[in-house]
């Protein structure tokens, strides 16, 4: 029996690695979210924290052209909200609950993101006395939407 280099075997490990991404295995899905909003903008820290309350890894980034953002990200004029976020390849804008970014990783649907149009309160950073329904929707990259998760009022 021939001892193996651990030059070889290294290699070996190395191409092993390759064919199982090649061939579409599972991978991680990241928990970094970066978040653009302006520096007069306080509810979007509120999401923040929500976020990360629920497990994940927050990077807020001050903006003075939060519409460049949105252009650039194919956030439809009609979706827009307060704050932008980025994760592991979606879009994320507005107030969407932090349940439905997990789903959103777990199921990949073939979307460009998810959206909570303006600021409805009662979602999460926009909490107050008078909570009201709101819809997540999902959009894709030609701007069209549909419902992704209905909210009741808490």
């Amino acid at each position: 029996m021939h001892a193996r280099s651990p030059f070889l075997v290294a290699f070996t490990a190395l191409l092993t690695t390759a064919a199982l991404a090649a061939c579409g295995a599972p991978r991680q899905a990241s928990s970094d979210v970066q978040i653009f909003r302006t520096a007069t903008c306080n509810c979007c820290l509120g999401w923040a924290e929500h976020l990360e309350h629920s497990g994940f890894s927050v990077d807020v980034i001050e903006v003075d052209d939060l519409p460049a953002v949105k252009a650039r990200l194919g956030v439809p004029s009609e979706l827009a909200a307060c704050h932008t976020a980025e994760v592991d390849g979606y879009v994320v804008e507005g107030h969407v609950p932090a349940s439905d970014i997990q789903r959103l990783l777990r199921e990949r649907p073939k979307v460009r993101g998810l959206a909570v149009p303006g600021m409805p309160e009662g979602s999460p950073g926009m909490e107050g006395p008078n909570p009201e329904p709101y819809v997540v929707l999902a959009f894709d990259a030609q701007g069209r939407s549909e419902l992704f998760q209905r909210h009741a009022a808490r």
